[in-house]
């Protein structure tokens, strides 16, 4: 009986102890809570840091458009990755086979359960492109031998689509601070765009020029590997982003490493701040006034002279990691491809901007005037003329439009060195 009592006295006190305890710190002091996951998020592949700063943002020579739409101002830029260089086609290549191959899987039912009683994709199992299984479950993506100009059955890419969800966390949190309480699908939308590149913009660009060869090869031949991707509009520029998140995303989560931020288009704030590389009211990213250096040679790919388009050293795009890089380490910020950006164009949007991470948005229906969606573009790219590479230049270009001269490239922000101003570690 006295052994049971012990026992039981003994079990409550541990209970006491632990109750007193209580996770929290030695004496019932306050310490904070610890950090029990894996913050350590590793350089992006290809990206490197622009820091935070002041920029003194606008025309620091001359306004080519003459539309008034540069004025001079100071704003207060925080820091963000972005790539080194433009998208290229072996990059968004990735994209279109994940695209292919998870849809596949999906049709032929290649999926696992996951513990939170969704599905997803198996991709240890392997697709046998060949086998009748396969072949039945994709005949939709398949063009006939019939229809086909080689003569026999080929895969049909412009069937590919990417379907995604996005939050517009801005209504969102404006929504809360004025004490409504709606559904969060409220601010979910859904897309769904044909993520293939439209090739032929080679042709449809140019009446009454030669450009087969290019528009047949440029995306996919492997010389063309290191090119930069064309020929997508912004809603496709945008599905990218979400992928490459998504595709990163998943990796770290199997690994139980914590992720901060998402790959997107930058603002075209950011994207003047990032081409100037630390040059405060220089035209160009790598200085100016000149677009020469001292022994004669070109510093960008555009049109110089009088339209002597192989004078710079390509006569339509050049590989991404062509002339020197700005004091980020950005390469072509100017000329090769103008860049999408997320920044709806208005006239008026620096006279609207905050001083502080400044950034324009914009919502808009498929209802809406056409004018409603333009969205800007900035760099300059091979076939603009020395106005419109400076870094202050602006320009626009319709978002379900797709040209054969513009492209995209990405930023992720890492919050937390971005306010102290630090480099984050190299990992």
């Amino acid at each position: 009986m006295m052994k049971q009592l012990s026992l039981r006295i003994l079990a409550l006190g541990i209970i006491i102890t632990a109750w007193g305890c209580g996770g929290g710190g030695p004496q019932g002091q306050v310490v904070g809570t610890t950090v029990r996951v894996n913050t350590a998020t590793p350089t992006p592949v290809g990206m490197t840091w622009v820091p935070s700063g002041v920029m003194h943002m606008g025309a620091s020579d001359q306004d080519v458009r003459s539309a008034n739409d540069v004025k001079n101002r100071t704003v207060q830029m925080v820091g963000f990755y972005m790539d080194a260089h433009e998208i290229t086609n072996a990059e968004y290549r990735q994209f279109v086979d994940w695209v292919r191959d998870s849809t596949a899987h999906t049709l032929i039912g290649n999926l696992k359960d996951n513990d939170d009683g969704s599905q997803s994709v198996d991709w240890k199992k392997k697709i046998k492109w060949t086998s009748e299984e396969t072949q039945d479950a994709m005949a939709a993506y398949y063009i006939q031998a019939s229809e086909s100009i080689w003569g026999k059955k080929e895969f049909d890419n412009q069937k590919l689509k990417y379907s995604y969800e996005a939050y517009d966390y801005d209504a969102m949190a404006r929504s809360y601070s004025q004490g409504q309480t709606q559904a969060r699908s409220s601010f979910l939308t859904k897309y769904d765009p044909i993520i293939y590149p439209d090739t032929t913009v080679w042709m449809k660009m140019f009446s009454y020029s030669y450009n087969e060869p290019i528009t047949h090869q440029y995306f996919w031949f492997p010389s063309f590997n290191y090119y930069p991707l064309v020929g997508v509009n912004w809603y496709q520029a945008n599905a990218f982003s979400h992928w490459r998140t998504k595709y990163w995303r998943a990796y770290r989560d199997s690994k139980k490493m914590y992720l901060e931020g998402e790959f997107r288009l930058p603002s075209e704030e950011q994207w003047e701040w990032a081409a100037r590389g630390g040059r405060t009211q220089s035209p160009y990213p790598w200085g100016g006034p000149y677009v020469v250096n001292k022994k004669g040679c070109y510093l960008a790919n555009f049109k110089p002279n009088r339209g002597n388009y192989s004078a710079d050293g390509g006569l339509y795009t050049v590989p991404v990691n062509s002339y020197h890089p700005n004091d980020y380490g950005l390469y072509n910020m100017s000329g090769n491809v103008a860049e999408w950006t997320s920044s709806p164009y208005q006239t008026n949007t620096y006279d609207n901007i905050a001083d502080m991470s400044p950034a324009m948005k914009m919502r808009f229906k498929d209802s809406d005037p056409t004018w409603w969606k333009r969205k800007v573009i900035r760099g300059g790219s091979w076939k603009d003329v020395v106005g419109f590479i400076q870094v202050s230049s602006r320009d626009y270009e319709f978002a379900d439009t797709a040209k054969a001269f513009i492209g995209f490239r990405n930023i992720v922000e890492y919050i937390a060195p971005a306010l102290t101003n630090r480099r984050p570690a190299r990992r």
